[in-house]
């Protein structure tokens, strides 16, 4: 995994900002590329975050700004809709593919994982065929000149290696934070919660709108 550019050191928002867009992009590409109020909702989800955080607005634009100044998001214009849209940048000014952007984007909204809990947690992302294969993209990723993901250290007693991504933001190989996984809901009805807080934030934002146009 070769690239121009050296991998960046990010925040925690920047991270989860960047993570969500990646993630949005592919399972709700009807609401990509994304305004604040819906990244705000992206940010802040209960469910396939870890941890759970509740940014404000001007934190999401200010995260915005940063990661517009390292190249990794852009906004995005066209059409009627005069607000202002984003979009990630990541395979742009990375050498990564779909398979590569989907365990990345799980690594960083979930914190560190096994290649079974990726391989379970990937299916809105990219469809693998086996466990093998994501432990396939684990391995390129891991290697190279500038790798993206690395293993922890085997814990006594754990039977799966844990991957976590080298992109910054919280040391998840601290020996302090657990390496229980929180109960996850079924993949159904994690959707739909996913496809509410979207359309709520849509919602807010329309709401918003047409108030200032009374005003």
């Amino acid at each position: 995994m070769d690239s121009t550019q050296p991998l960046p050191q990010l925040d925690d928002a920047e991270l989860r900002v960047l993570g969500s867009m990646m993630e949005k992009s592919r399972t709700t590409p009807d609401y990509y590329p994304m305004t604040v109020n819906s990244l705000v909702a992206a940010c802040n989800q209960k469910t396939s975050r870890k941890p759970v955080v509740s940014y404000d607005d001007e934190t999401v634009v200010n995260t915005l700004n940063t990661l517009k100044r390292r190249g990794l998001i852009s906004t995005a214009t066209g059409g009627t809709d005069r607000v202002v849209k984003y979009k990630h940048n990541f395979a742009i000014v990375f050498p990564v593919i779909p398979s590569e952007i989907a365990i990345i984007c799980l690594l960083i909204l979930r914190g560190p994982q096994t290649p079974g809990e990726l391989n379970t947690n990937s299916g809105r992302l990219y469809e693998f065929e086996s466990i093998e294969d994501v432990q396939e993209v684990l391995d390129k990723l891991s290697s190279g000149d500038m790798p993206y993901v690395k293993q922890l250290p085997r814990r006594p007693g754990q039977k799966e290696v844990r991957y976590v991504h080298l992109l910054g933001g919280t040391d998840w190989s601290d020996e302090s934070y657990s390496t229980e996984s929180a109960p996850r809901s079924s993949g159904e009805l994690e959707a739909r919660l996913t496809k509410v807080e979207t359309e709520l934030a849509e919602l807010k934002e329309a709401f918003d709108k047409l108030m200032k146009e009374l005003m």
